[in-house]
């Protein structure tokens, strides 16, 4: 049977001879200034350097094929940020949008932005792509603000880049 009390015991001993408590202190503190530092890095949050044409504060425009609510570029927010006072919901749909100025399809999230009465300008309702209610994250149908704070009602809708779809699938 193997003496775990005993193994621990003689590691530790053997530890504390060789290493003094500044130095493990020193450690720790490095660990821990090091762990905290890791959210400020920087992290690929969506596709940049996509050619952009059109009026974003329109329907038609090739990010919103797959989208169901009122356009945040219309309500005080732009294409992929929310509008003050809002925030976007934690839960989003997807769908795959073809940009004609490039030529590629690109995977798109739609978010909703949430904390202010719907902003009522803007109705953009294109279902491409769209998936029935018990498909959530392709469907538009569902309002994604019943994921944020209790209560907080629906405002509008960005779609940021996530991606380049695969080619082969």
């Amino acid at each position: 049977m193997i003496d775990y009390d005993s193994i621990v015991e003689r590691a530790s001993r053997r530890l504390a001879k060789t290493v003094s408590r500044r130095s493990v202190l020193r450690t720790l503190g490095t660990l821990l200034v090091g762990a905290s530092s890791l959210p400020l890095l920087p992290v690929a949050r969506g596709q940049s350097g996509v050619k952009e044409k059109g009026d974003q504060a329109a329907c038609d425009y090739w990010r919103y094929c797959a989208i169901d609510g009122f356009l945040c570029a219309c309500c005080g927010g732009s294409v992929t940020t929310c509008p003050p006072g809002t925030e976007p919901a934690p839960i989003t749909w997807v769908g795959t949008c073809r940009n004609a100025a490039d030529g590629q399809n690109y995977i798109v999230s739609y978010n909703d932005c949430c904390g202010k009465s719907s902003c009522g300008r803007c109705l953009c309702n294109r279902n491409e792509g769209d998936a029935p209610l018990y498909r959530p994250p392709v469907s538009n149908d569902y309002d994604w603000c019943v994921g944020s704070n209790a209560n907080v009602p629906y405002h509008c809708t960005v779609s940021r880049i996530v991606g380049v779809a695969d080619k082969t699938g």
